[in-house]
């Protein structure tokens, strides 16, 4: 174990823990009051939880997911992808059995959420479909298309739950995830034409049906601009008290702890507002730094990807976590900022959440394993030039 941890990606691994860490002080601190006071439970409750998903995602993926090879995926994904869309079906008489519209299985000490899932699922089965494909060297046009269309599959049941937020990440992810295959130009071309027409038809299809993907809530949310002038509306509320966090904070923030919007202003301020409390107590300053932090972390996964020399699989694995991280980020702040429609979209390590932890820690260490991978071969190499 020792040996494997050694040839990891140590800035990437630090980042991990550093964000995971303070992930860990934020949601204490914006989930102590409303814990109390909302859900009537300790105030450590929500703390306590993502400690234990912290750790177990840390375990697995040191234990487990660092010492299976890549090329071990091919045995697994097509039972995961056949499990995920089952799940994702399977919601919908489970909203029948618990009256009540859900994206989620209550397993009693875990909410298990498919959606998630799917996410990572997704990018396990685009890796190993192209890079099996880019070996044969199969130029078949509708062959390449089978993961698009297995993700647009996924893309509707998530839509249908209803989660337009995690669809439209779904969806991002696996068109990014496309555009790095390493196509034929020609072929590329071809498959951008179908898509193009594929995407007309079902626009054209949903406009003459009189159906609508969007529920009355939904609707709402278009209206995203100028939250604040909306202040006692559903539409604005939420944005508008994040504004407030922010305008707070200042640049130096009010002190670890002493955010006033967590008093139930954010009644979801331990989730997908928690990074206006952290600009709130810690200040603005702090908040550039913890992005610029992204963007690290960002620029880590995008060099093993491009130090994967030629392995699809492995180029695919660490682009598809980019963009599963990039994505969470651009809609989870643009949101908040009133730059697009509310989603109600995680943000990476900071967010509580057991399902959106543990695949985000997963598929970091996915990516460690392509850098492990990495490292191995480029000693075989330099051992065989010798």
């Amino acid at each position: 174990m020792k040996k494997l941890l050694a040839k990891i990606d140590i800035p990437l691994f630090l980042m991990m823990v550093i964000y995971s860490i303070l992930g860990l002080v934020m949601i204490l601190s914006a989930s102590s009051v409303s814990a109390v006071l909302r859900y009537k439970v300790s105030s450590y409750y929500f703390f306590i939880r993502q400690i234990i998903f912290l750790v177990f995602s840390f375990v697995v993926g040191i234990y487990l997911v660092l010492n299976i090879k890549t090329s071990r995926y091919k045995l697994f994904t097509p039972v995961l992808i056949v499990g995920v869309v089952a799940s994702l079906v399977g919601l919908f008489f489970y909203d029948m059995i618990t009256n009540g519209a859900q994206s989620w299985y209550d397993l009693g000490f875990f909410n298990l959420q498919p959606a998630e899932f799917s996410k990572s699922i997704l990018i396990l089965y685009m890796a190993v479909f192209y890079g099996k494909s880019s070996k044969k060297k199969n130029s078949n046009l509708y062959y390449n298309l089978i993961p698009l269309a297995v993700g647009g599959v996924i893309f509707v049941l998530v839509a249908m739950q209803p989660d337009l937020g995690g669809a439209l990440i779904i969806g991002g992810i696996v068109f990014l995830i496309f555009l790095t295959v390493p196509f034929d130009k020609k072929n590329q071309l071809k498959l951008f034409k179908v898509m193009g027409v594929a995407v007309l038809i079902l626009g054209c299809a949903l406009l003459y049906s009189g159906a609508s993907i969007l529920n009355s809530r939904q609707l709402s949310r278009l209206e995203f601009k100028s939250p604040c002038s909306r202040y006692m509306e559903e539409t604005g509320y939420q944005v508008c008290n994040g504004f407030i966090a922010i305008h707070n904070g200042g640049l130096l923030g009010v002190g670890l702890g002493n955010s006033t919007q967590k008093y139930l202003y954010l009644p979801e301020a331990h989730t997908d507002f928690i990074f206006p409390i952290l600009v709130e107590e810690l200040g603005a300053i702090v908040g550039i730094v913890v992005l610029l932090g992204y963007v690290f972390i960002l620029y880590r996964v995008l060099k093993i990807a491009k130090d994967a020399k030629g392995n699809v699989r492995n180029m695919i694995l660490c682009y598809g976590t980019f963009a599963f991280i990039l994505l969470h980020l651009l809609v989870n702040l643009m949101g908040i900022l009133a730059l697009i429609p509310l989603t109600g979209v995680p943000i990476p390590f900071l967010t509580y959440g057991g399902s959106f932890t543990i695949n985000l820690i997963l598929m970091l260490f996915v990516v460690q394993r392509v850098a492990y991978e990495n490292k191995h071969a480029k000693l075989k190499r330099e051992m065989a030039s010798l």
